[in-house]
């Protein structure tokens, strides 16, 4: 089975309509100097020079499928301040179509990153779940436009937008659609029935528990695919790449990254990639090349980045 990237002739990904549903949030990135280190405590200063606002969560899958051409709408909750605004501002900017809900009682969630000399030096998050009537809403929505949309996934952060995370799959799918799950937590039942779930190493783990060879991880993730009533499960291996299990094989790719400079958002350039690939009708393997190929591009980008279609495709 083939390793390395087959050239496919590129999908019609304008063609795909994919809604994005889950834990909306904002990544702000203020980028500085570190000249000294402060007289008051043991830690480096950041003369702020720059700030940078970009779409996280759940809104970053929608952007990622946005940037590959394909036709996005984003279901979730922020809250009515300032941050919610600049949310919907970069969701227009981006091409996505908005349903976003409005709710009184929280603020939007927030992921603050402090950069200096191009590193990381702090991470500060506000977040609050949504409210019980905005999610009963948000459902009743969901609902009304399944008959739009050819892809649904569920991005789930754990922030507390998907506790209905059930009643959407049984849904979408009784509608016909392809679901896509990215999981949280460590009870991967609520997800039974999807077609996809795209666990990372560590979310694999907390729930199956460890796995001492390649044998034993794929009886305990064929195990839990066939419990699950999954169509399939790709797992992501971060250095090790990705393996995807069917019922009738297990389909693995080497990592695609050149230079790893930041992994956050690759989940979610991986899981946009695979729906819009499915959605415009390819079969498993393409889908997954091609997923890898995007993951490894995105890896070589700072903070939460997209990959567009000439980068995949040329």
């Amino acid at each position: 089975m083939p390793n390395t990237l087959t050239q496919f002739t590129a999908p019609a990904l304008d063609q795909v309509r994919i809604l994005v549903v889950g834990d909306v949030m904002l990544d702000r990135y203020w980028f500085g100097e570190v000249a000294r280190i402060s007289p008051e405590a043991p830690v480096p200063i950041v003369r702020v020079e720059r700030r940078e606002a970009r779409l996280g969560g759940a809104a970053n899958v929608a952007r990622n499928a946005a940037a590959l051409g394909a036709h996005a709408g984003l279901l979730g909750v922020v809250g009515n301040d300032e941050a919610g605004d600049e949310v919907e501002r970069l969701l227009a900017g981006g091409g996505i179509h908005s349903y976003l809900k409005r709710d009184e009682a929280i603020s939007t969630i927030i992921k603050l990153r402090v950069i200096g000399r191009q590193q990381q030096m702090l991470r500060i998050d506000f977040e609050e779940a949504p409210t019980d009537t905005v999610l009963r809403d948000k459902l009743m929505q969901f609902k009304a436009l399944l008959p739009d949309y050819d892809v649904i996934v569920l991005s789930d952060y754990a922030k507390g937008s998907l506790v209905n995370v059930a009643d959407m799959i049984a849904s979408a799918r009784a509608a016909g659609k392809i679901v896509m799950v990215d999981p949280k937590g460590d009870d991967f039942g609520r997800y039974a029935g999807a077609t996809m779930l795209t666990p990372n190493k560590s979310e694999l783990r907390r729930v199956v528990g460890g796995w001492g060879n390649e044998e034993q991880l794929t009886a305990k993730a064929q195990q839990m695919r066939r419990e699950l009533q999954l169509d399939a499960l790709l797992l992501t291996r971060s250095e090790e790449g990705m393996t995807l299990y069917t019922e009738n094989e297990i389909f693995h790719m080497p990592a695609d990254a050149r230079e790893v400079f930041d992994v956050s958002g690759a989940g979610d350039t991986v899981i946009a990639t695979m729906a819009a690939m499915l959605g415009a009708g390819r079969d498993w393997h393409e889908a997954v090349q091609t997923a890898n190929r995007a993951g490894g591009i995105v890896v070589g980008k700072l903070g939460t980045a997209t990959v567009t279609r000439e980068e995949l495709f040329g």
